[in-house]
């Protein structure tokens, strides 16, 4: 026989100031467990989202980002020429691009922090066409010309529309701000690819990298196939959208790692608050447990009664935690990518999976300090309680 739910839920209600304990450890737990995920979830959703399936990206073969990269111009014109490769109205869908680091004065303190720039093609807009202008006009080749990602815009001084912007010995214009839909090219500022090589003293005609768009996201084995067989080619072929994800797993993985060990400090209060206040509930009920037992309900029974209310408490600690961790969603903020010692901003997530994990992660605290007192409960002896009525 059963002990109704009802009775643990009157139970929470009437000690609910003893119980306010372990909910508020576990509700502060599950906030910042829903939090570090939702960073993580965040950080690699920004990172993937800049990458299409439609777009191929090659590089020098070894090469494990755009930073190290390096093909030349009679390869670009193969690439151009292989089979697959979409054309616009202007010739083959290709933008062969160089990327730099340079410094940009933050506007929260006025320090430098590392900006992405990268020198693309005029057919770059062909290439990415979910990259939207939002303000001014795209760059035209052959101009000092600056098109300014909105995170950029938002992060760092002096990157507003008609501003004359220095960097390493040159004086560049900005003439257009673009939204590429929350991807990492919105932390990025672009140039002409030319300019910039030029400004860095830079071999001519040599890339990091070219983006190719394909006819169809199925052509990508062939593309690849053609390009790495080919021996005038020494490159490696990725999908645009599995590089970037390639890209997020590093640091992805540490906050991960960090936002876990976090919460498993902080589960151990938790937990320590829920065997007290699941303690101290079986030491004020002993009587009670004792009639209970007197009454026909066996031990089983209150053991998996006394489970039942840890599991109600820590299920009100979690949805408290999720609902305070709620406001993040969409929060934006900025770290380093490691990969290119670039600041990238990106907002966080959270995602029903996330609230799923954070749930579960407040009802094992539950059960974890549920189990010993409902144990305890179980095995208390009925003849010294009954003495007392």
């Amino acid at each position: 026989m059963a002990i109704p739910v009802i009775y643990n839920l009157r139970s929470v209600r009437v000690r609910w100031t003893s119980s306010i304990v372990a909910v508020i450890g576990i509700a502060g737990t599950v906030g910042v467990f829903v939090a570090m995920m939702s960073m993580a979830r965040g950080f690699k959703a920004t990172l993937v989202s800049s990458g299409s399936p439609s777009n191929a990206l090659i590089m020098r073969a070894g090469s494990n980002t755009e930073m190290v990269g390096s093909v030349t111009l009679e390869q670009v014109h193969i690439i151009e020429t292989a089979p697959g490769i979409a054309r616009g109205p202007n010739g083959p869908l290709v933008s062969p691009e160089v990327v730099v680091i340079a410094p940009f004065p933050l506007k929260a303190t006025g320090t430098d922090a590392n900006v992405q720039v990268r020198g693309v093609s005029p057919r770059a807009l062909e290439v990415r066409p979910t990259v939207k202008i939002i303000e001014g006009r795209f760059l035209m080749a052959g101009l000092n010309e600056l098109f300014v990602g909105k995170n950029a815009l938002k992060t760092y001084t002096g990157l507003d529309l008609g501003n004359k912007v220095k960097f390493n010995g040159g004086v560049w214009t900005v003439v257009g701000v673009f939204d590429s839909g929350g991807s990492s090219f919105d932390s990025e500022v672009w140039c002409d690819a030319v300019i910039l090589d030029q400004i860095y003293n830079r071999p001519l005609n040599i890339y990091q990298s070219v983006t190719a768009r394909m006819v169809s996201p199925d052509g990508f084995q062939a593309l690849k196939d053609t390009l790495t067989s080919d021996p005038r080619m020494t490159v490696s072929v990725d999908r645009e959208i599995d590089y970037y994800a390639k890209q997020s797993g590093t640091l992805t993985a540490v906050i991960e790692t960090i936002g876990s060990l976090i919460a498993f400090v902080m589960g151990i209060g938790a937990v320590l608050a829920a065997l007290n206040t699941m303690y101290s509930s079986v030491s004020e009920r002993s009587r009670e447990i004792a009639a209970i037992r007197a009454l026909g309900f066996t031990s089983g029974s209150i053991a998996f009664s006394f489970m039942i209310e840890a599991i109600i408490i820590a299920a009100i600690g979690g949805i408290i935690g999720c609902l305070a961790a709620l406001p993040l969603n969409g929060f934006t903020t900025s770290t380093l990518n490691f990969q290119t010692f670039s600041s990238l901003a990106f907002a966080f997530k959270i995602t029903p999976v996330v609230l799923v994990a954070g749930m579960v992660f407040a009802l094992l605290m539950g059960i974890v300090g549920g189990t010993p007192p409902a144990i305890r409960a179980a095995r208390r002896p009925i003849s010294a309680a009954l003495r007392g009525l």
